[in-house]
């Protein structure tokens, strides 16, 4: 996949100490919990004077982003730990298709006072292709 707006996937850096892996932190301004329910295809969020960098801890979900009028379809997990790094401005949602709810910490990058549209949902274009967000998370859960 091509680089989207700035947006970018990472995986983290570790080192083993005994039978424990410990995994580089991310610097933030303020981190935050977020958990995506099971079963949920939550609408797009744009953020004006925010970076949001996402890590999933415990299940996986598919990261939305709308870009150039087509959706990107970003498969995330705790079994492959990786930073995603949404700029400021990039329309993003979640799909969670499982039946087990997801945790992600967002480790937010401030870049000034937060907007009051922030926090409210953008009703989608149309309408996500559910088909292929399930199949790239299927297909990398196989891939790590």
């Amino acid at each position: 996949m091509g680089r989207l707006s700035g947006l970018s996937i990472r995986k983290l850096e570790s080192i083993q100490g005994g039978m424990s892996q410990f995994y580089t932190p991310q610097s933030s301004n303020e981190t935050v919990l977020v958990n995506i329910p099971a079963q949920t295809i939550d609408e797009l969020f744009v953020h004006h004077f925010q970076t949001d960098q996402l890590l999933v801890v415990r299940g996986s979900f598919v990261l939305v982003i709308l870009q150039n009028g087509q959706y990107q379809y970003i498969p995330l997990g705790e079994d492959c730990p990786q930073v995603v790094t949404i700029p400021r401005g990039v329309p993003h949602g979640a799909i969670n298709t499982s039946e087990s709810s997801c945790l992600v910490v967002n480790a937010l990058l401030r870049h000034g006072t937060a907007h009051p549209k922030d926090y409210r949902p953008l009703k989608p274009p149309f309408p996500y292709d559910l088909d292929r967000a399930k199949s790239v998370l299927n297909s990398t859960q196989k891939v790590c």
